[in-house]
């Protein structure tokens, strides 16, 4: 018989009391009764409902991750007990930035699946980071600060920004000599992508700038800069191809992005154990390596030697973005 925790994990999963008793072949009122003496013995309410909609309560929600942690740990001990053999299989939700999705993750599911047959991909691509929880990801590939403790991480690369500029940019408005020289040039970022926070060889760097062209996509900052309109500072991964064909040059070569900034996978704690999960981070770990491979070649010497900036001194670490950066 399923449990009173495993039933109400089952009505905030589904989001409706009568979808959880279809699922488990309950009554509606039969599923009623038990989350009503759920919420008895434990003193508080856990869902708030009425005839037409219900909503998970603060404590609810706490509780649920905690059940959903629990109920993972031990199925998970249960298998070893019975000597069960783990192997991926099943669903495997996986959320992304865009631009690195579709440049280095689509394209090698192919392979992934090749190894794990039995393991059904939905990859959701979006620069926003997503809720984990709510919105059911079994993992995340997050272009981040070091996450915090409340996540299980693995760091799966480095993740390299430089200051780069079409030829026929340089062409028009000649190279910065110096970071300074920003000043007098036309630079380009998506919304989520300011400040620049920058690292030279002896100091560090905070740029306030304003973008000539306002968007919130990566990609047409990309695009921008190919177009010849401005200086970007873009991640290493998103703009391999064009450093290699020369549609963009390094500039200022001995400044970079912040260097706490990495590629990780992120996990709910509640899945530390999910096969699924340890199956793609060992995947992408041994895919990308310590040294990724749209890094190979010349890409970090290629260079030369972009709104406007205002330059401060950084007064307090880094906080994670809200966002991918590209």
């Amino acid at each position: 018989m399923i449990s009173d925790y495993d039933l109400f994990r089952r009505i905030v999963a589904t989001g409706s009391l009568s979808a959880a008793g279809r699922e488990l072949h309950l009554s509606p009122s039969m599923v009623s009764k038990r989350l009503a003496r759920l919420e008895a013995r434990l003193g508080t309410p856990l869902i708030h409902r009425t005839t037409r909609k219900m909503a998970t309560t603060e404590v609810g929600q706490f509780f649920y991750k905690d059940v959903v942690g629990i109920m993972a740990q031990i199925a998970s001990a249960e298998a070893r007990v019975a000597g069960l053999a783990e192997k991926p299989s099943g669903g495997l939700r996986i959320a992304a930035p865009t631009s690195f999705g579709r440049l280095h993750i689509a394209p090698h599911l192919g392979k992934f699946l090749k190894e794990y047959p039995n393991v059904l991909v939905e990859l959701l691509l979006d620069d926003t980071f997503a809720d984990l929880m709510d919105q059911k990801v079994d993992v995340a590939i997050r272009i981040t600060t070091p996450p915090d403790a409340s996540f299980g991480a693995e760091l799966l690369a480095q993740n390299h920004r430089i200051l780069c500029a079409a030829p026929s940019y340089i062409a028009a408005f000649g190279s910065p000599a110096k970071l300074e020289d920003l000043e007098r040039h036309r630079l380009l970022a998506a919304s989520h992508q300011s400040p620049w926070r920058l690292e030279g060889t002896n100091r560090s760097e905070v740029l306030e700038i304003k973008s000539r062209i306002v968007t919130n996509c990566s990609d047409v900052v990309r695009e921008a800069a190919v177009a010849g309109l401005g200086i970007a500072l873009r991640s290493t991964w998103d703009i391999t191809r064009e450093i290699r064909e020369g549609k963009l040059v390094r500039v200022l070569s001995e400044w970079r992005g912040a260097s706490n900034v990495g590629i990780y996978a992120v996990w709910p704690r509640s899945a530390l154990a999910h096969v699924n999960v340890r199956a793609l981070v060992a995947f992408m770990k041994n895919l990308y390596g310590p040294s990724p491979y749209w890094e190979s070649g010349d890409i970090m010497q290629n260079s030369i030697g972009v709104g406007s900036v205002k330059i401060r001194r950084p007064k307090v670490a880094a906080r994670t973005s809200a966002r991918a950066s590209g």
